[in-house]
């Protein structure tokens, strides 16, 4: 047995002369909550009220990890926060080279000596890699890895990473 959707031609049909009634008014579009739904912002999963630990903004958020009020919420599910272990692992590497335009600029410049030279004083760093985080609590395992964008990435998530130590034994 198939359903008839009501916003097609048939009995929910907003032709001339029929005025829409109150059960053939087209469901909300994106973002707006529909009648008595609690709204939720943009960019968040759509959940049922009351699964939420605690309203207002998240206390911090480490790659897919977020710790709102007491809970850990994860992909996986949330997390008790008193008592959890956290974890962070430097997977990232960063390397220093000379860029190929300072090699050029040099042989170039060769012709004035020793001022060619100076061009190979010229370093380009490179960070590659991942820092991954873990939370272990109430018997429950989650990682994420954190793209590491430079050097001073692993001191940052370390900084965050300490914050959620602090959260967690409170």
């Amino acid at each position: 047995m198939t359903e008839q959707n009501p916003y097609q031609s048939g009995a929910g049909d907003w032709g001339p002369g029929h005025p829409p009634g109150p059960s053939d008014t087209p469901p909300p579009g994106y973002g707006y909550p529909g009648a008595g739904a609690p709204a939720q912002g943009y960019g968040h999963p759509q959940q049922p009220p009351g699964t939420l630990p605690m309203g207002g903004a998240p206390l911090i958020s480490i790659g897919d990890i977020t710790v709102m009020g007491d809970q850990i919420i994860t992909p996986a599910g949330q997390l008790p926060l008193r008592g959890a272990v956290w974890n962070a692992t430097d997977m990232s590497r960063t390397e220093e080279k000379i860029p190929a335009h300072a090699i050029v600029l040099t042989v170039v410049f060769a012709l004035l000596r020793l001022l060619g030279l100076l061009f190979l004083l010229m370093k380009e760093k490179r960070s590659t890699g991942y820092i991954q985080v873990t939370v272990t609590s109430g018997g429950r395992h989650h990682q994420t890895m954190v793209p590491a964008l430079g050097p001073e990435t692993f001191p940052a998530v370390m900084g965050q990473i300490n914050y959620a130590r602090s959260l967690s034994s409170m």
